[in-house]
């Protein structure tokens, strides 16, 4: 369960927004392949069962972003963006949150990631971490 509350100016980390083009759903929904289903991919076989139609860096891309949205906390819009900048989920769980939202947004070219986003993040990761002892 997700405790970070939301706070004023921050990215709207639990945000979903789509982050395949139409004509990737339809390959993947045509090949009976849920989006959930990628994380457990690698990208080359993918793009092989694609014909190639999705690239191995387009397939490696999307499996970051499903991997890295399974994270409690996290939405699709957030996870597209790190999963843009080179991020998989290692990083997100386990890198500094101030680099991270520094490579978001250079790679957006203006801030979209603000100090309370970082702070929200670095909450995110303390939950994931404190889970992961946990479940040990």
């Amino acid at each position: 369960m997700n405790k970070i509350q939301a706070l004023p100016g921050v990215f709207p980390l639990h945000a979903d927004k789509t982050f395949i083009s139409e004509s990737e759903w339809v390959i993947f929904k045509l090949l009976c392949r849920p989006i959930a289903s990628l994380a457990d991919d690698d990208a080359e076989s993918l793009s092989l069962i694609t014909g190639h139609q999705v690239s191995v860096a387009r397939c490696d891309e999307l499996i970051r972003t499903v991997q890295i949205h399974q994270l409690s906390g996290l939405g699709s819009w957030i996870s597209r963006l790190l999963a843009e900048v080179g991020c998989d989920v290692l990083q997100v769980q386990e890198d500094d949150a101030q680099i991270l939202m520094q490579k978001v947004n250079e790679k957006a070219g203006y801030k979209i990631c603000n100090d309370a986003t970082v702070q929200a993040l670095s909450q995110l990761q303390l939950q994931w971490k404190g889970a992961a002892r946990v479940s040990k």
